[in-house]
């Protein structure tokens, strides 16, 4: 694989196999035949097929023989055997390194293709939540552990029902395609049951079945349901996961807790009690942020955890999409770089409203 666009590190890499070569042929004409570096010439090969196409890796090897054979001829080494045993030394390196070459442009390949099949399945699980849901603004992110990765556990969606605007925001146990097979678990029996399940409570229970019948061994998924109507309330339904931020419209935040903490979905056959709802006030002008752990638990230089409560200032940007970006690019700023989990966060913004009383919510 080449790359289009390289760094300046690539560009490094692809420069050393002529310049080692060209240290190695200025070093051999001032020491003389005597200290025998002719058969150094090899390393421009290795180090090209480490780094350069089987191409490339052939061609830096091609020049390295005909240095070779200019050394030689020039320390007059040909009338011996040191000379025909540096130019096999250089053949011989040059046909293994086009060989790993060959063998890691394949790697390469296929690992590109599983990137591109696990960015399309997490698209397809993840779909892009609606920028509106009745008085609602939207806006989503999520950040990868890893800068390359295109994979991870968080989850998250937004349904609009008939019975209010239902959301929920999770994180699967473990990463790769067990942890999206366990995400789309979740995420089918909510999208499914979201429409037509009455209440909060029945919709976790839906959601908790099917993860409990599909899930196999301790794989477990922390998440947090909301249910948002038209009477300036959040009715929400903690599994285990992290308390949302709510912020006043008057710039006060807090972290609604639940009244018992509750087991994360899967872990029903435990025994223990379901989470129980609880309200909040939901009002014009509040803001309320569902999350997931890595946002909360993403660390500095210094150990410090990402102070989420101190950031509410950056929620105030008019436009939502905005807000929530200034938001990730302080916790990437934090973290030094991608944080040490995958960080998922769903923003609702209560839009307010003029005068009137219609809550924009389906009655």
């Amino acid at each position: 694989m080449t790359d289009r666009n390289p760094t300046p590190s690539q560009k490094v890499l692809a420069w050393m196999p002529l310049a080692v070569m060209a240290v190695i042929a200025v070093m051999d004409v001032s020491a003389g035949p005597g200290v025998g570096l002719l058969p150094l010439v090899s390393l421009g090969p290795a180090f090209a097929g480490l780094v350069g196409s089987w191409r490339r890796t052939a061609l830096i090897g091609v020049l390295a023989l005909l240095l070779c054979t200019a050394l030689g001829l020039y320390n007059g080494l040909f009338a011996e055997r040191r000379g025909y045993a540096a130019m096999a030394s250089v053949a011989g390196v040059t046909g293994v390194g086009v060989a790993a070459a060959v063998m890691r442009s394949r790697r390469e390949t296929e690992l590109a293709s599983v990137r591109s099949i696990a960015e399309v399945a997490q698209r397809v699980l993840l779909r892009p939540v609606p920028l509106t849901a009745g008085p609602l603004q939207l806006a989503v992110s999520y950040t990868s552990a890893v800068a390359e990765a295109r994979i991870g556990g968080d989850l998250y969606e937004v349904v609009a029902s008939p019975l209010g605007v239902r959301v929920i925001v999770g994180d699967v146990q473990g990463k790769g395609l067990a942890a999206v097979e366990a995400a789309a678990v979740v995420l089918g029996a909510f999208r499914e049951a979201a429409y037509d399940e009455p209440g909060l409570v029945g919709l976790g229970e839906r959601v908790e079945r099917s993860v409990a019948r599909e899930l196999q061994g301790e794989r477990f998924v922390t998440a947090i349901l909301a249910e948002i109507r038209g009477d300036h309330e959040v009715v929400l339904l903690d599994y285990g996961h992290p308390a949302p931020l709510l912020v006043r419209r008057d710039g006060s935040a807090q972290f609604p807790e639940p009244p018992a903490y509750a087991l994360p979905l899967g872990l029903s056959a435990h025994g223990a009690e379901g989470p129980r709802p609880y309200r909040v006030a939901f009002t014009p002008g509040d803001q309320l942020l569902l999350y997931t752990d890595g946002v909360t638990e993403a660390r500095d230089r210094d150990g410090r955890f990402y102070p989420l409560a101190e950031r509410t200032q950056l929620l105030k940007e008019p436009d939502v999409h905005r807000a929530l970006e200034a938001l990730r690019e302080d916790l990437v700023r934090h973290a030094g770089g991608p944080p040490g989990d995958d960080a998922a966060m769903l923003l609702l913004r209560y839009r307010a409203h003029g005068s009137g009383g219609d809550t924009g919510f389906p009655r």
